[in-house]
């Protein structure tokens, strides 16, 4: 701080000259008085000094792979960090972050990576889960497919919609295979409840569903779960801490302590599969009869594990793959699409 404050004043000092310069000289003096006072001020009453201090502040609802928004109020941290936060419902959280509607959410990182780099407002402060327990592709019992590289030209489920996460955890599982979502197989909407309907009439011969849908219908015999012949998608990253760029810019205090609320509960979850499980069942956000399926599946997911290092890889595998295929159009640049968009943001410490 020291340093910087005498590389402002150098700078006023530069700015010494004729009086036709005299409001850039005040212009600086000012900035540096600025700096001053602001190096005076404890963290505290810095904080006192953000736009949202002592506001309420909204989180995006989640549901079983994205409550961990919903878990930090369960357990207290937003409160404990001196916040007023509640919970906001929502139909797209891409659209609540990026209009400010709420101030975090967890969501999938593929879904995202597009509209924010097509000017919606919103970053990533963090990891939240892998893809594993969450969703997964499933073809019926007595089909041929045996791997996602079988799959070209069949035609594929995506239930929640085209440009929706279901869409993009298909062309991530698909690109990473070296498949190309666009051209080698056809796309569909077909909803969750219809899908197994649809394989046996010949509607579709795939869908990625979630893993809870789909695992007592693998246990029954009627689905079967693939991968890729290398098994990579046991090591996808699934969803992110999505924020506004903008609201970090203006309240960074606030932004750290709204993060680092949300890391917390995902590390906690992670810590304690056993008690969240019960939580979350408690909370309608897992299936209240499926106790031992719901364990089985939190574990997989690995709620808050994930390092700042294999996420921000992660997110340069799906930026090149998405500017390969023409789904990232606005930069051909994927260094610059993570430089952009990845941003971590507090501590689970």
């Amino acid at each position: 701080m020291k340093k910087k404050r005498m590389t402002l004043l150098m700078l006023c000092l530069t700015m010494l000259l004729p009086l036709s310069v005299g409001g850039q000289r005040s212009a600086c003096a000012a900035e540096a008085a600025a700096e001053e006072k602001s190096s005076d001020l404890s963290e505290e009453e810095a904080w006192k000094q953000e736009p949202a201090y002592g506001q309420k502040l909204y989180y995006m609802i989640g549901s079983a792979c994205t409550s961990a928004t919903n878990m930090a109020e369960y357990l207290g941290y937003y409160e404990d960090a001196g916040l007023d936060v509640e919970g906001f419902k929502g139909d797209s959280d891409i659209e609540a972050i990026g209009t400010g509607q709420c101030q975090i959410a967890i969501g999938h990182i593929a879904k995202a990576t597009v509209p924010a780099t097509n000017g919606v407002s919103l970053t990533f402060v963090g990891s939240a889960h892998l893809l594993q327990g969450c969703k997964a592709l499933y073809v019926l019992a007595d089909s041929g497919y045996e791997h996602y590289e079988d799959l070209k030209g069949a035609k594929i489920s995506v239930p929640n919609g085209i440009g929706a996460s279901d869409y993009n955890i298909t062309a991530r599982l698909l690109l990473e295979s070296g498949m190309n979502p666009l051209t080698d197989v056809s796309l569909t909407a077909v909803a969750q409840d219809a899908c197994v309907a649809a394989m046996q009439n010949g509607q579709i011969d795939a869908a990625l569903l979630s893993e809870p849908f789909g695992y007592p219908l693998v246990q029954d015999g009627v689905l079967r779960k693939i991968d890729s012949a290398d098994g990579n998608s046991t090591n996808e990253l699934c969803c992110v801490i999505m924020m506004n760029p903008d609201f970090i810019a203006e309240n960074p205090i606030t932004a750290e302590k709204l993060a680092s609320c949300v890391k917390k509960a995902l590390r906690w979850m992670g810590e304690n599969p056993e008690e969240s499980t019960r939580i979350l069942m408690d909370l309608g956000l897992n299936p209240s009869d499926r106790y031992d399926m719901n364990l089985e599946l939190n574990k997989l997911m690995s709620f808050g594990m994930q390092s700042d290092e294999y996420s921000a890889k992660q997110l340069l595998g799906i930026a090149e793959d998405y500017i390969d295929v023409g789904l990232i159009t606005s930069s051909q640049d994927a260094k610059a699409v993570v430089d952009k968009l990845w941003t971590p943001l507090g501590s689970a410490e």
